[in-house]
């Protein structure tokens, strides 16, 4: 009889061992931002496979016009922008904005995401990628018209953790470089980014984002990023509302080419609209 006790035991315990595995597993962090923006710059989110992103982007002008611009809605930029899922760790994005009729690409690549339980990893991580190309029409006959002279690109590293659900917080090391920039400006411009998200009610949230670049402490002309406001959830859409003193909105214009300051009430009121889209193959369909 005790033989059999301690058999039983021995099965009990190898048992409770088993549900322990079967029960660690990898929980992984979602919604750190509830889009691919925090406001102007990319966040850590990107879509899942065969999900499409169309985005409208728009930036009315300066609010210190006053009333004869209708404080900034009369001069307006606006940015469509579609970006797609190809798999669970890389997207892919194509756009078109009024600035300088850019037509951009970019690539996003997840390297790591935040979780706990059986792997445990206290941020997450991804590789932004973009290549922008100016085409409006060259009019000074000192500058040869050839198509290296209008590309500009941008590297960022996203670096986020979510530290509860309320609150997530964003780095973003930045390099842009520009082929053809004036004589008095550096092609190339480093920048960090922070950014934020405070979520103060169940469909409303607060956002931050400010970017600092080398180019701007020497600089009369052009000034770092900052922008607040409020992401609002409405159904299948995400509307973000907000203030910010940069109305490009491609990474070379909003990092290197903020040309608005706060202090002077070179403000810009905007919004983002994001729809998203799932894209199934025909065979799923039936």
């Amino acid at each position: 009889m005790s033989l059999i006790q301690i058999n039983l035991s021995a099965q009990d315990d190898l048992l409770d061992i088993l549900d322990e595995e079967v029960e660690e597993e990898v929980d992984y962090t979602a919604y750190t931002f509830k889009t691919t923006r925090i406001i102007n710059g990319h966040s850590i989110e990107q879509m899942k496979k065969r999900q499409l992103d169309f985005r409208i982007n728009h930036r009315f002008g300066e609010v210190n016009k006053g009333a004869y611009e209708l404080w900034g809605l009369d001069n307006a930029l606006i940015n469509l922008c579609f970006e797609y899922g190809a798999t669970d760790w890389l997207m892919v994005g194509v756009r078109r904005g009024t600035y300088q009729k850019t037509y951009d690409g970019s690539l996003k690549f997840r390297i790591l995401r935040q979780s706990k339980g059986l792997k445990v990893m206290p941020v997450s991580v991804s590789y932004y990628t973009n290549m922008s190309i100016n085409s409006l029409k060259v009019t000074d006959p000192n500058i040869e018209d050839i198509f290296v002279n209008r590309l500009a690109f941008a590297h960022q590293l996203l670096v986020a953790r979510k530290f509860s659900e309320k609150i997530s917080l964003q780095l973003s090391p930045s390099f842009v470089h520009r082929n053809l920039v004036n004589a008095d400006e550096e092609n190339d411009v480093y920048a960090i980014g922070f950014g934020g998200r405070y979520k103060f009610a169940r469909r409303v949230a607060f956002t931050f984002e400010y970017f600092y670049a080398s180019h701007t402490a020497d600089s009369e002309e052009f000034f770092n990023p900052l922008s607040v406001g409020f992401d609002i959830e409405t159904g299948g859409h995400i509307f973000q509302l907000f203030l910010t003193n940069s109305q490009p909105m491609v990474e070379k214009g909003f990092i290197a080419e903020t040309k608005g300051s706060w202090a002077d009430g070179g403000i810009y009121f905007g919004f983002n609209m994001s729809r998203v889209f799932a894209i199934r193959k025909r065979s799923e369909k039936h």
